[in-house]
């Protein structure tokens, strides 16, 4: 079996119990003793704050992760090989576990400097807890070689001083880089991240001079490495630009490859294949992506979105299966990204992207019944945002209307009518010139200045809101025109037609065939094609109106274009089910599909079903059983058949668990009445829960469920506990009734936001969890 088809297995070892060495106390290792006066706030690291965040569960030697030689200064084989797997995991911007990786290598060689430095680099986009990781490093500096010493001066430099101009921070690093490059020409490593520095820098204002020179040093470590991942990462990003692409296609072509483990490098090759309109190879990029990280996610249990560009990689893979006919599976993964657990108010893009590319696809091809049966559910609920409310109305209206029901189609347009009412009023209240009202010099603070992910491209500058009315008139005459289709009603077509300024040329196309305008919508399919001849489509559109307007040898010779793409193509979906009469007249079978050809420059490649599930999947909550204050017991099992809140906290003497307490116990009979038992677990003992309801602000005490995990087990089995400096951790979970863990939180500090947990329990608890042969895909 090759290395690829075991990630998924190997992945597993993640999810294993840490072994007696991995709970011994990493902070016995670094710190001396503590006084008790001087001891951390529970659930925060002995180490400082830096150390509060990221991962706080041991690592485990992933096959497929570790594909770099990067030696360091370390007595400890063990300490070496995570070493090199965090840099491997750097490469492909897997962030998270290389932290994990690198924290690993501490806990076994303390004095390891460059694991301080390797998590500075794992905190690329937090400063402050890079700068906290570089100190560390810094401290243990003369145990280092003068090679890792050069690397850590340099990051050390950097850091210094945060309030320095980022411009001239970044071109001192890329010189220091250089130097680094020139005292040890043999350190290939510091030619990779010398060359992903560039590119970083060429994002914030810094300008890459010759994209050629970089290409010539990376093609220097390929000579030494032919599959490092970084390089092939990089030399990706660096031709992503200007219609480059094609320069990158050998690298596409080994990226996933160099590390199979990491689901990014995959998502990578996605970038090229995409621009270069071969969608099919795209698809399958993007698919091994979201298949390796559902692998890791079911290993880790961690929660997706926590996840460096989950939600971009698995939106991206949305659109590559639409464009090549996989319209199911596109539907299946964009409810999928809906069903994802959101981290926290505000923090929701991959529910509001699955939202975006459902509405979209549901209305491109026509899924009418898909669409409508989705309006009660989770899925298509109305939405907190106007703006995207109004798009959720106006696809909701189309696909009524177009299923022939006038009532809730006109329900839709009424309810966009009373949008645009609203909109007007309030535009013309607050004209658009207004100022905004000036604060006081004391309520004035200084903006947050957000970095963007690696990778992503930096947030333009704020711009004056635009005026809705031109969208929301838009929609209306849209389903005003789908109305009067729906009727035979012609003529209010033509008049609400040019008064529907946005709509797609697919859907103007099939408008103007109704409408009897056969050049007119033979043209807008045409169009269609020259601007992206790789989406299938198209060709499918095109072909039905060519056989509408009689062109049957025109037809017929799209149709065998459309053939040539059809491999992925679902048969039953509208758009291609109506070309059925065409394959007929060519005496073709039912499924007139031609199987694919793998391309000879896409590199090798493994089974998909080998790297993981299709679908996201939430994990089986591990089962307890302990004891309350009244020393009954409190089991998890026993409550099988209804949804549990569990709510780990760090016993009476936290002060912030109280609190936590305290802010959910007006809200148990709002919980208990949407369905949902809390239960709070603490790392008292039996006898010292008494302590725990001593601080209710309620006379009456807690009325919730209290037990004591004395022994931590509890803690230990859903990894709230931090292996490296062996202690408790804050932890919240909602278990639904088939005993899924649908969303939770872990973390140094409690979650208190109660009031959105149970808004967000309420969403999740509504959607059920697919069977898991569901999951898998084709």
């Amino acid at each position: 079996m090759s290395e690829s088809a075991c990630i998924a297995g190997d992945l597993r070892a993640l999810s294993r119990p840490v072994n007696a060495l991995a709970r011994l106390s990493l902070a016995a290792l670094l710190l001396a003793p503590l006084r008790a006066e001087d001891a951390p706030t529970p659930g925060h690291s002995a180490h400082g704050e830096a150390f509060n965040e990221g991962p706080r569960q041991s690592a485990t030697l992933i096959p497929g992760a570790s594909s770099v030689q990067f030696a360091v200064t370390t007595k400890s084989p063990d300490a070496q090989k995570f070493f090199n797997q965090g840099v491997t995991q750097l490469h492909g911007f897997a962030y998270f576990e290389a932290e994990r990786s690198f924290r690993q290598v501490a806990y076994l060689d303390p004095d390891c400097a460059m694991a301080y430095c390797g998590m500075a680099m794992a905190n690329v986009n937090n400063e402050k807890r890079a700068a906290g990781f570089v100190n560390e490093a810094t401290k243990r500096r003369d145990k280092a070689s003068p090679r890792e010493q050069r690397w850590i001066d340099m990051w050390s430099a950097y850091y210094a001083d945060l309030k320095k101009d980022e411009k001239a921070r970044r071109e001192a690093l890329a010189k220091a880089f250089e130097e680094l490059i020139h005292s040890f020409p043999d350190d290939i490593e510091a030619r990779a991240f010398y060359i992903v520095q560039l590119w970083e820098n060429g994002r914030h204002g810094v300008p890459l001079q010759s994209r050629l020179a970089v290409e010539a040093l990376a093609q220097s470590v390929l000579d030494k490495a032919p599959m490092h991942p970084g390089i092939h990462h990089y030399l990706i990003h660096l031709w992503n630009k200007g219609g480059k692409d094609p320069r990158a296609l050998a690298s596409a072509a080994r990226c996933g490859q160099s590390a199979p483990a990491i689901a990014h490098l995959w998502h990578m090759s996605g970038h090229t294949f995409s621009e270069l309109k071969r969608y099919a190879d795209a698809a399958w990029q993007q698919e091994a992506s979201a298949r390796v990280d559902h692998a890791y996610i079911a290993a880790a249990r961690v929660m997706p979105e926590q996840i460096h560009n989950y939600a971009h990689n698995n939106d991206w893979l949305v659109k590559d299966l639409a464009y090549v006919g996989r319209v199911h599976d596109a539907i299946d993964l964009a409810k999928n990204l809906i069903e994802l657990p959101r981290l926290g108010s505000g923090k929701q893009q991959g529910w509001r992207m699955g939202r975006d590319r459902l509405l979209e696809f549901g209305v491109t091809f026509e899924l009418w019944e898909e669409l409508t049966m989705l309006e009660a559910t989770p899925f298509l609920a109305p939405d907190p945002d106007a703006p995207r409310e109004a798009d959720r109305l106006r696809a909701l209206g189309v696909a009524w209307y177009s299923k022939g029901d006038t009532t809730r189609g006109d329900e839709k347009l009424a309810a966009l009518e009373q949008q645009l009412t609203k909109v007007r009023a309030d535009e013309k209240a607050k004209p658009a010139d207004a100022k905004p009202q000036e604060k006081k010099p004391e309520e004035q603070k200084p903006a947050k200045v957000e970095k963007p992910e690696p990778g992503a491209k930096p947030k333009p500058a704020a711009k004056k809101p635009a005026s809705r009315v031109p969208g929301l008139e838009n929609a209306i005459a849209d389903l005003k025109i789908t109305r009067a289709l729906a009727s035979g009603n012609l003529a209010d077509v033509r008049e609400q037609l040019p008064k529907a300024k946005d709509l797609p040329s697919r859907r103007l196309a099939r408008i103007h065939l109704a409408l009897g305008d056969h050049a007119k919508a033979e043209q807008l399919a045409r169009d269609l094609i020259k601007a992206d001849a790789g989406q299938v489509l198209p060709y499918a559109l095109l072909a039905h109106i060519l056989a509408q307007a009689g062109k049957t040898d025109d037809a017929r010779k799209t149709f065998q274009q459309l053939r040539e793409r059809s491999a992925d193509l679902d048969l039953d979906a509208p758009a291609f089910a109506r070309l059925a009469p065409i394959a007929e007249q060519l005496n073709l079978p039912k499924d007139w599909r031609v199987p694919r050809t793998v391309s000879r420059d896409a590199g090798e490649r493994p089974q998909l079903a080998d790297l993981g599930p299709f679908r996201w999947r939430p994990y089986v909550a591990p089962d307890f059983t302990l004891t309350d204050r009244d020393l009954q017991p409190v089991s998890l099992q026993s409550r099988r058949g209804k949804p549990v809140l569990v709510v780990f906290y760090l016993g009476a003497g936290c002060a912030g668990c109280m609190t936590q307490l305290n802010t959910f116990a007006p809200l148990a009979k709002a919980y208990t009445d949407a369905g949902i038992e809390i239960i709070a677990v603490s790392t008292d003992s039996t006898a010292g829960l008494a302590k725990t309801f001593e601080s209710a602000k309620d006379k009456a005490g807690f009325s919730f469920k209290i037990a004591s995990d004395h022994s931590l087990d509890a803690f230990r089995a859903y990894r709230a506990f931090d292996d490296f400096e062996s202690m408790p951790l804050h932890g919240a979970f909602l278990i639904d009734a088939a005993g899924y863990v649908r969303w939770q939180n872990i973390s140094y500090q409690p979650f208190n936001d109660a009031k959105w947990l149970l808004e967000e329990a309420t969403r999740l608890l509504a959607i059920p969890v697919l069977p898991a042969a569901a999951t898998v895909g084709r």
